[in-house]
């Protein structure tokens, strides 16, 4: 399910907030493409600046592949400006980016926009980074929580207002769970981490989720902050405070076991990738587009449905060689095994596979200039 979203953020921010300076060097006499794209396989050396900017929750990925990226072309600037989805896609729509990151993919106008964008009238929308998003909590005395579907819509929804709800006391009979209020934390920014969360909320307990999916938090009252990085705070500021953010940026708050079938699944590489194998691509959007219904509600054992696939949008044919050349270069990087490898150990992300990869290559294989 992909609904349309409506606030979006216009402006490129002039202090771009993770930039970093990328290196590599290829040897003359290279001739296997190890995953960068066919000038660093041919020896070639690239040079210039490549922009980019949307989901937060791909900084700390992001900051994986600049690092590992610094030993393939050095000669390259990177700048990834995190301001959220809804605006790293309105910016990129607008001619202000080279490419944007986004956790929920162009919708109809959205992509009529971006295909006008391009030289060519086509884009790419590629599933690079695939993490859980965790369920966090600060609970006194609490080290482990399981939460049922309906429970977690239900706390979110701010109809379980109490810790020791009778809901949450029968998911977790070995807990003493306090006489406490639930505070419950929502972003409040546009955010692809929202959309996914609500998504997720709608397709497992719809009777108690009655709110439209978007990346606008539908509830009122609750606590709201900017940012995976102002959710987390606010949660660890608060005893009884929860919310939803990337596991990597959790720290030392506890991150809830979401109920899936007969089973307690915590959110793990594994158990993202799981349910991302288990999903199909969306139909539409022209041939770069591998955009992924994710199966929401799926009961599958092992399988951890709060996923969000995040994605790098971009043209299939730019106005000049030198961005389709970096374009090109750093997302053929992000795809290879080495640049899957590099974003998990930095963000605890879920490596792609093996066809999405093959996917991902098709596309970055066809980006030109025209």
């Amino acid at each position: 399910m992909k609904l349309s979203t409506k606030t979006r953020a216009t402006t490129l921010s002039v202090a771009l907030a993770s930039t970093l300076a990328l290196t590599a060097c290829a040897a003359s006499n290279e001739t296997a493409n190890t995953g960068s794209g066919s000038d660093t396989a041919s020896g070639t050396q690239l040079s210039g600046t490549l922009v980019g900017a949307g989901a937060s929750s791909q900084q700390a990925a992001m900051q994986g592949w600049t690092a590992a990226y610094s030993s393939v072309q050095p000669e390259v600037t990177v700048n990834y400006d995190p301001v959220g989805s809804g605006g790293g896609r309105e910016q990129f729509i607008e001619g202000a980016t080279d490419f944007a990151g986004t956790d929920a993919y162009l919708d109809e106008e959205e992509l009529a926009g971006a295909q006008e964008r391009c030289a060519g009238g086509e884009i790419f929308q590629l599933p690079n980074y695939i993490a859980p998003i965790a369920v966090v909590y600060n609970l006194e005395g609490v080290e482990e929580l399981n939460l049922p579907p309906e429970v977690v819509a239900g706390i979110f929804a701010q109809q379980i207002t109490n810790w020791n709800d009778p809901a949450i006391a029968e998911a977790n009979p070995d807990v003493t769970l306090p006489d406490l209020p639930i505070t419950p934390v929502n972003r409040s920014d546009e955010s692809g981490t929202t959309e996914n969360f609500a998504e997720y909320l709608s397709a497992v307990a719809p009777d108690v989720w009655t709110y439209e999916v978007s990346g606008d938090w539908p509830v009122s009252g609750g606590e709201a902050a900017q940012g995976t990085s102002g959710v987390v705070s606010a949660v660890g500021a608060g005893n009884g405070a929860i919310g939803y953010a990337d596991p990597s940026q959790a720290g030392d708050l506890g991150v809830a076991n979401i109920g899936v079938g007969g089973d307690f699944v915590a959110p793990s590489p594994d158990a993202a990738s799981a349910v991302v194998e288990n999903s199909e691509r969306v139909e539409g959007g022209g041939e770069y587009n591998y955009a992924i219904d994710i199966r929401r509600d799926t009961t599958e054992s092992g399988n951890y449905p709060i996923v969000q696939v995040s994605y790098h949008v971009g043209c299939v044919q730019y106005d000049d060689q030198e961005t389709a050349d970096l374009v090109a270069d750093f997302m053929s990087f992000v795809v290879s095994e080495e640049g899957q490898q590099a974003a998990a150990e930095a963000a605890g992300s879920a490596p792609i596979s093996d066809g999405l990869r093959e996917q991902a290559q098709s596309a970055i294989d066809a980006i030109s200039a025209g």
